[in-house]
């Protein structure tokens, strides 16, 4: 057991021990295996002392100090933690099944092989944390920051990490099974996934979320091929106006929702502009692609270069790469060299009652068959 000494200061009650802790800031506390079940020592203060094994379950700890605590395989289940800061904390193999740990401070806290099974840790800070093999089966991520933090070989089952703040984190070889709210993720940088995770999640890992990450677009289209999957759709490049910004976002997303690859991209740009390297290089990188045609795009002179490209590549190729499509009746009434050759050559998709959602969706259908690989 602990320092007998120090136990029975504590006993005395949070007012007389932190009040000892001010008055002797040389002493480090040994309270080694302390039975504190139930107990209320809210803001407590307990910086750096032993409470390697102890016994916190159902206890209320709110905004209690543990900074530089040593705190492992303690027991803190359905213990309220909320506002406690656990700064550099030792907290391995700790035990926080369904804790309550609302906008605590976790910051540099080693987390070695704890266990979180259904803890609600809503609007923490782990920044840099150690939660390498940690268990978090159910747990409540959301809007908490994970910045830095090392999910090496980590358990997240059933997690909702909801509005929670990613960059410089590390899934490698993680197992996030049914996980909640990785689209909503905010990335502050680039994070580390490896293969491990991908090839566990077999590919259904949501695009965003890899993007987020800062895996190029290339290695992520193919990732159903690496799990066996297979690729169903084309990749595909969107060029519009972005003037006509609302129908090409609506289809983006509807593509998006059905797994198709879509590069998207809004733009009225001109031959010399300097991104067009870039567009030019999008174009080769994807199988196909899709021109939104309308009263504003067809007059614009990048519309012609991107054509031009696409109908290269298809001889290139020796396969149709060109899927042009209309939201109203500009391109039929045009009278310019490129308009005629895609009005003769190329069956154009009609999307001019794209606000309606019957006539949306059977225009939808139709391309989505022609996106079919093969």
């Amino acid at each position: 057991m602990g320092n007998q000494e120090h136990l029975e200061i504590l006993k005395q009650g949070v007012d007389v021990w932190n009040q000892w802790r001010e008055n002797n800031p040389w002493i480090i506390p040994d309270l080694w295996g302390v039975e504190l079940s139930d107990a209320q020592i809210q803001k407590i203060n307990f910086q750096g002392v032993n409470l390697v094994n102890a016994d916190f379950s159902k206890a209320d700890l709110t905004q209690v100090n543990f900074i530089s605590a040593n705190i492992r395989n303690a027991n803190l289940t359905q213990a309220n933690l909320s506002r406690s800061v656990f700064q550099g904390a030792k907290l391995d193999n700790a035990n926080f099944t369904k804790a309550y740990a609302q906008n605590a401070v976790f910051t540099k806290a080693h987390l070695y092989e704890a266990c979180f099974t259904k803890a609600n840790l809503s609007g923490s800070d782990f920044t840099e944390a150690n939660m390498e093999r940690t268990e978090l089966d159910g747990t409540n991520l959301t809007k908490t920051n994970l910045f830095g933090v090392n999910f090496t070989q980590a358990l997240l089952y059933r997690v909702n990490l909801t509005n929670a703040t990613i960059g410089n984190t590390v899934f490698a070889n993680a197992k996030l099974y049914w996980v909640t709210g990785l689209k909503s993720l905010s990335h502050k940088t680039s994070s580390s996934i490896s293969i491990d995770t991908i090839l566990m999640f077999r590919g259904d890992i949501p695009d965003i979320f890899l993007r987020g990450c800062g895996l190029p677009d290339e290695f992520i289209e193919y990732i159903p091929s690496l799990t066996g999957k297979g690729i169903e759709y084309s990749s595909c490049f969107t060029s519009y106006s972005h003037k006509d910004d609302d129908f090409a976002k609506r289809r983006h997303n509807d593509l998006q929702a059905k797994g198709v690859r879509c590069w998207f991209a809004p733009h009225d740009m001109k031959i010399g502009d300097k991104i067009r390297p870039t567009i030019d290089d999008s174009i080769r990188l994807h199988d196909k692609l899709l021109l939104i045609l309308s009263e504003h795009s067809v007059e614009g002179d990048w519309v012609e270069h991107e054509v031009e490209h696409a109908l290269d590549l298809e001889r290139e190729r020796k396969k149709p790469g060109l899927f042009p499509v209309r939201i109203d009746d500009a391109i039929m009434e045009s009278k310019t060299g490129w308009a005629g050759n895609v009005k003769r050559q190329r069956h154009i998709g009609d999307f001019t009652q794209w606000k309606q959602h019957d006539a949306y969706q059977t225009a939808f259908d139709r391309l989505l068959r022609n996106l079919k690989a093969g």
